[in-house]
């Protein structure tokens, strides 16, 4: 489905974090819909390297992109000699800045600022020079302990979060520097869907729980879950919000959620629904308190007036969209893993 009236056709466009969950996407969007348009996938492909979390440092996995015929580049957006290269060797049209260390249990301060802060701004004067549109991944962690989720209004309480501030911040200043470049950042909230399964433990708990599921495990829910409520919005939902940023737009940062908060519990209600399996529910204590958000929930008012969006997918029809890929991956990854 296309979601507006622009032709991609013969345009450059670079996705940096391109082998990742919302980059992979957004590369199909484009090769399905406009044959000669020329993707660019910038990834640092996943290696052994972990955080000291024992996460890995990069979740890029060259089964997102299985079919894609477009270039791809394996690299670090920290590299100035590889964006010395991206800025002489291409045109770019449009940059969708996906790229980041987005693990929000990760504590290395110093490199979270560097990747998500100090390489973003690098990449943002490449646009400027190249003319080209920038799209860029905020995210719902900027509010952490606020109560309104509302541009404006950001608390964050972890080390992402603050990252996604500056990020926030740098394009601000940009927007009021260099007027005539497009700039739109997007606050995704909890983002579910088809090719987050390499993010291992930190793709979301839509999958997670519907593999316990599939496994004859009980789902187990932290305490509390039916009191815990995240806007949990399904992939082509933001898709849809990225390629309308492409659009005619005034730049700024919006939130791209369902405006709609959700429980845990609700999660594993509708998949116990629609697997026709269930196996009960235990409950274990919440090991993250106090970097934590119990509740979250979009405001997308100007989300909807400004770039023309309107969310497609509820909770339940997203899970239901996503059942079939939930089952491949059960039979193709996780029994293959054991």
């Amino acid at each position: 489905m296309k979601y507006n009236n622009i032709d991609f056709n013969n345009k450059t466009i670079l996705i940096t974090g391109g082998a990742g969950f919302i980059g992979s996407n957004l590369a199909f969007y484009f090769q399905e819909n406009y044959n000669d348009a020329k993707v660019v996938v910038l990834d640092m492909f996943r290696s052994d390297k972990t955080l000291s979390n024992g996460n890995l440092l990069s979740f890029g996995h060259y089964k997102n992109l299985l079919g894609f015929n477009g270039v791809v580049i394996s690299g670090d957006i920290n590299d100035a000699k590889l964006l010395a290269s991206l800025e002489k060797d291409y045109k770019f049209d449009y940059i969708f800045h996906e790229a980041a260390i987005s693990d929000t249990t990760a504590s290395e301060q110093d490199l979270m600022i560097k990747t998500n802060v100090n390489a973003y701004e690098d990449l943002l004067k490449i646009a400027i020079k190249h003319d080209a549109k920038m799209i860029y991944a905020s995210s719902a962690a900027t509010y952490g302990d606020s109560d309104r989720f509302e541009v404006g209004y950001e608390q964050p309480n972890n080390v992402y979060g603050f990252s996604k501030v500056m990020m926030d911040n740098i394009s601000y200043k940009y927007m009021q520097q260099n007027p005539s470049t497009s700039i739109v950042g997007l606050k995704y909230f909890n983002v579910y869907g088809e090719r987050e399964y390499f993010k291992n433990k930190t793709s979301s708990m839509v999958v997670q729980f519907g593999h316990q599921i599939l496994a004859g495990k009980t789902p187990k829910l932290f305490e509390g879950s039916d009191k815990i409520l995240r806007d949990f919005i399904y992939i082509e939902d933001i898709i849809q919000a990225n390629i309308l940023a492409c659009g005619d737009v005034k730049s700024g940062v919006y939130n791209v959620g369902t405006g709609k908060a959700s429980s845990f519990e609700s999660i594993v209600d509708t998949l116990q629904k629609e697997l026709q399996i269930d196996n009960g529910k235990e409950y274990i204590p919440n090991p993250f308190v106090g970097q934590y958000q119990f509740f979250t929930e979009a405001n997308i008012e100007t989300t909807k007036k400004e770039l023309g969006y309107e969310p497609r997918y509820s909770l339940e029809d997203g899970i239901k969209a996503y059942i079939p890929e939930i089952k491949r991956l059960y039979d193709a990854e996780v029994k293959n893993a054991k």
